[in-house]
């Protein structure tokens, strides 16, 4: 079984004022690819500085279009991707 991991790191040193808004819109748009069945797991980060997401069922090239319509990647200083085979 194949699997996207997309790490996401975001600029924390200026956050918006909106911040908590595009919170809340970051997580409808997690809940609605878990809904959906491409969202395997969605982690936060310890730092605060982002998250890990874990696509399944959609190659690298999707998992980057979708990664790049979340509210909080207008602050990414970095997204890395890596293609993974889940063995159990």
């Amino acid at each position: 079984m194949n699997r996207i991991q997309a790490i996401l790191t975001i600029n924390t040193d200026n956050l918006p004022e909106n911040f908590q808004e595009i919170v809340k819109e970051e997580q409808e748009f997690i809940a609605k690819w878990k809904q959906e069945g491409i969202l395997e797991h969605f982690f936060l980060r310890q730092t605060k500085n982002g998250a890990v997401l874990i696509f399944k069922d959609i190659d690298e090239e999707k998992s980057k279009e979708l990664m790049e319509t979340l509210p909080l990647y207008k602050l990414k200083i970095s997204v890395e991707y890596l293609k993974l085979i889940k063995q159990y």
